[in-house]
């Protein structure tokens, strides 16, 4: 078992990314000396140099010397300089699922939310509980999170909390006392064979738990069922009535927030009504209500965090309204799932013509659910996709957002579908024929969201 107390120097190879800048942080604070790079400079890798880590932009063996522990992130490929260099130095080599279970096992309460979707936002949730509770919880979140000023807060007590990422078996690393599984469903295909090699990950996971340690999990997704088979005194979340906690009486107002009674046991706990839209989050909201309140958590904490709980960045936010009263939206949602939710809840805001403007994210994915892509848009009147986020990918499949448009434009003959290469060229094409009271997402967990930014922008100029 790594014991991190062996080390004094801890050099961090992809430390601009969500995951890795966070646990940097704590090192920091911790008294750890602690150095990293990354590919090019972000407002995290500046957030990092203001907070005294030294950050090399661009990879090379040389920013290795003079550590005794390299940490990299699951975006690094393997015959990167930085880890070359370790071999020859013989200095120990880790994965960021090593470093944040080594991190994990130092806390009395860990908890570790996984699942295919939701994972940021109830994370979010859960932090934010038990920080109003004055719990003062370790949080290191997949998100920027406004309350806590970015994506990790260093917490001074037994608690803390994280995202357990499936990708590439991150989470099999971790040794948790509390494990959330909120769904599970095909993703991450460039690593994972199919969805069965998918559930065995998330059996080994539930084999981490520590003795004693709880599992809270969504009972209505199938494949959920399947991993908690051997766990009776799972607690359990859902609708049905046959759940340690449900959802009743739920009603939407006009804005598409959602309003419901938790049921604990059958009996009543307490009302919550949502600040973020969508029947999605419910299941988060239910998710983070388990958690806690199974902690020992009063519900008047939960009910009041979670009715103030405006959601992390990237997850449904309100960007602006043009001149021509169009609301222009951005979401982080990138996986035929996430795009239905997304839309679905949407769908429950007063508008004429909701866009989506849609960029895939890396060509494995879009090629291995190309068929769940098409049927996905189910709720968008008009369609824009841009080209695909190639992320940490070459395109060796030579697939593109036109094939997919095509077969969107057959499977929905009656919407209004469109491919635009540049950014730029959606902006324009927004502008131009989006109507009052129409509402515009754009949608994607690349850079799709520089596109909301440019519709505003153009717009202001068109008024000028």
């Amino acid at each position: 078992m790594l014991k991190l107390s062996e080390y004094k120097h801890i050099h961090c190879v992809g430390i601009g990314g969500i995951g890795l800048s966070a646990l940097a942080e704590i090192l920091a604070d911790r008294g750890y000396i602690v150095s990293g790079s990354d590919a090019k400079e972000s407002e995290m890798t500046h957030r990092l140099l203001a907070s005294g880590i030294k950050v090399f932009i661009g990879q090379e063996g040389k920013n290795v010397d003079g550590a005794d522990l390299l940490v990299y992130s699951a975006a690094v490929a393997a015959d990167n300089p930085e880890i070359e260099r370790a071999k020859e130095l013989n200095i120990p080599i880790i994965t960021r699922g090593e470093l944040l279970g080594a991190l994990m096992d130092e806390y009395e309460v860990a908890i570790a939310v996984s699942g295919t979707h939701g994972k940021t936002t109830t994370t979010s949730m859960i932090s934010l509980i038990l920080d109003n509770a004055k719990k003062d919880p370790t949080i290191l979140v997949g998100g920027n999170l406004p309350q806590i000023g970015g994506n990790v807060k260093l917490g001074k007590s037994k608690y803390c909390v994280s995202e357990a990422c499936e990708y590439m078996d991150s989470f099999l690393s971790l040794r948790p006392t509390v494990e959330i599984i909120l769904n599970i469903d095909s993703d991450h295909l460039d690593y994972f064979k199919d969805i069965d090699h998918i559930v065995n990950s998330f059996k080994k996971f539930t084999k981490c738990l520590k003795q004693g340690g709880k599992i809270v999990a969504y009972e209505a997704n199938p494949f959920v069922n399947t991993v908690i088979n051997d766990y009776p005194d799972c607690i359990t979340f859902g609708y049905s009535k046959n759940c340690t906690y449900s959802a009743s009486d739920i009603v939407f107002d006009q804005f598409g927030m959602p309003q419901f009674t938790v049921n604990f046991n059958n009996e009543q706990l307490c009302k919550i009504k949502l600040a973020i839209p969508g029947e999605h989050n419910i299941l988060n909201a239910l998710a983070a209500t388990a958690c806690c309140h199974s902690l020992g958590v009063e519900s008047q904490y939960i009910v009041s965090t979670l009715e103030e709980f405006t959601g992390t960045q990237r997850r449904f936010d309100v960007i602006g309204e043009t001149s021509q009263g169009v609301k222009i939206v951005d979401d982080y949602a990138h996986h035929p799932t996430e795009i239905r939710a997304t839309l679905a809840a949407a769908k429950n805001i007063p508008c004429n013509d909701m866009w989506c403007l849609f960029q895939p994210h890396t060509y494995t994915r879009t090629r291995a659910l190309f068929d769940e892509f098409v049927t996905s848009f189910e709720d968008a009147d008009k369609i824009i996709l841009a080209e695909i986020y190639a992320a940490r990918e070459k395109n060796i499949h030579k697939i593109s957002s036109k094939e997919l448009v095509t077969a969107i434009k057959k499977h929905y003959p009656t919407k209004e579908v469109y491919y635009f290469k540049e950014f730029g060229e959606i902006a324009s094409f927004v502008v131009n024929n989006a109507s009052e009271k129409d509402l515009v997402i754009t949608m994607g967990a690349g850079d799709i969201y520089k596109v909301a930014e440019m519709i505003l922008e153009k717009d202001k100029e068109k008024s000028r």
